[in-house]
């Protein structure tokens, strides 16, 4: 039996992020894409080990208490930026499997009206992201061009997420409702203007389990690279060796965060001198 399966109801839950899904991804996106051929294997192996995938949302309601239980072995797939593979390459394995799934845009790379030309490979259009929401992918908000959001004074901040929502309500006839945080940075700050711009969950990074105890702002999920082999996946999946599979992620997330609190303190003291 997994550790999954032992879980009590609302524990744990493994939150697979995943970005560009293509045969052959540029230099920038290689090392977080998988292939289309991995793609399929892995949601091969949700469907054998029997997990159940949610979407955000709905793993959102069930911990605020909606009246519904958490299901056996519950996992989340979720896709981030919005490259154009998650509708030719992953949309068709979600289908046959029935699985759902999450896809946060930012909104300035979409190929478009709104397109600032920041996107790092070939990526989604808006006719795309709707057929994938007519297939039941979740869609939610990561931003419009996919800053470092706890870097930004508040106006920009403000922007960066009302503009992401306004866009994708327009284009959609949908609100977002679940947000991801570009490059998994929050603080305080961060959160509570998620919050405040009408998102009712966000996700971080983390390279963790999600945890109720998270908060709904503040979600851990576990990276899916190009270099998961099968055996780190199905660990990933059952929630086993996480801290080993991720120390080197965790030794340069620590580091990293140092030199964003001196940088935001730098930022403060200069603003308050003036």
């Amino acid at each position: 039996m997994s550790v999954q399966a032992r879980m009590p109801d609302g524990a744990a839950v493994p939150i697979l992020m995943y970005h560009a899904v293509a045969h052959e991804p540029n230099l920038a996106t290689r090392g977080l894409s998988v292939s289309p051929g991995q793609f399929a294997e892995q949601m091969e192996l949700l469907a054998d080990h029997r997990c159940t995938p949610l979407t955000t949302a709905g793993l959102a309601a069930i911990w605020r208490g909606g009246g519904r239980a958490l299901p056996d072995r519950p996992v989340l797939i979720t896709f981030d930026d919005g490259y154009e593979g998650v509708h030719r390459h992953a949309l068709p394995v979600l289908a046959k499997y029935g699985f759902a799934s999450t896809l946060f845009v930012s909104t300035g790379w979409l190929r478009g009206a709104y397109d600032t030309g920041g996107g790092l490979d070939t990526m989604l259009d808006w006719e795309q992201v709707r057929a994938l929401a007519a297939q039941g992918v979740e869609i939610g908000g990561h931003s419009h061009t996919h800053p470092q959001l706890d870097q930004l004074a508040d106006e920009y901040l403000e922007f960066e997420l009302r503009h992401c929502k306004e866009i994708v309500d327009g284009e959609l006839g949908a609100t977002p409702v679940s947000f991801a945080y570009p490059y998994g940075h929050s603080d305080r700050r961060v959160r509570q203007a998620v919050r405040a711009a009408g998102f009712a969950q966000a996700l971080a990074v983390g390279n963790g389990l999600a945890r109720r105890g998270q908060g709904p702002y503040a979600l851990r999920r576990v990276t899916v690279r190009r270099s998961t082999g099968t055996a780190e996946f199905e660990q990933l999946i059952e929630g086993r060796a996480i801290g080993r599979n991720f120390a080197g992620d965790r030794a340069l997330t620590k580091g990293y965060a140092l030199v964003r609190r001196a940088r935001q303190a730098r930022r403060k003291a200069i603003r308050t001198r003036v």
